[in-house]
């Protein structure tokens, strides 16, 4: 089981590199990896288990977090609207986004930093991503709002890029232009 322990935090090199593509089909340890991935983001929502293992809630973790150079991420979360978005995923991409922009209004967290970072980071307000599921399927999805915010987070991970690298350094809390806050 993953824990806390397991995630590296601000500073460690791998959350700074460009992830390694995954050779499809992905190994017995890649989909077992993507498997305790995706097991550590429900049981950081679970308030039981979260207390007696102290783990912070979170909605994704990518592999980079675990100081492995790879490119799988795991998400679960549901949206304000209660649809379920529960996803191990290989080589994910971005193939298309919006021009408009959005952020949340609250700002972004991450589970590999220990401190908070105010500022708005600016996202795409819509994005299509491409990738591959533990089995082997292609995955499609539109996404937009929130969904389309933590898809974004996690995808940088992969590219060696941290929340708060798209933070205005000179104004934290600078509207990006074109965009809508999402609360």
């Amino acid at each position: 089981m993953l824990t806390m322990k397991d995630i590296v935090r601000e500073g460690h090199p791998s959350l700074k590199k460009v992830a390694a593509e995954v050779d499809l089909p992905i190994t017995d340890d890649e989909k077992q990896l993507l498997k305790d991935m995706l097991q550590f983001l429900i049981n950081s929502q679970d308030e039981e288990i979260a207390k007696k293992y102290e783990l912070r809630a979170g909605v994704g973790l990518a592999a980079p977090q675990l100081g492995i150079e790879k490119r799988l991420v795991a998400i679960h979360f549901e949206d304000f609207n209660g649809k379920l978005y529960s996803y191990g995923l290989v080589n994910p991409k971005i193939i298309s986004h919006s021009v408009e922009q959005s952020y949340l209004a609250s700002g972004e967290g991450c589970l590999s930093v220990d401190r908070p970072v105010e500022g708005y980071v600016p996202r795409h307000a819509r994005i299509t991503v491409k990738a591959t599921d533990f089995d082997g399927n292609p995955v499609k999805l539109r996404l937009k709002g929130y969904p389309a915010v933590v898809f974004q987070h996690e995808i940088d991970h992969l590219n060696g890029v941290m929340f708060y690298d798209r933070i205005n350094p000179n104004n934290p809390f600078a509207i990006p232009d074109n965009s809508t806050a999402i609360e």
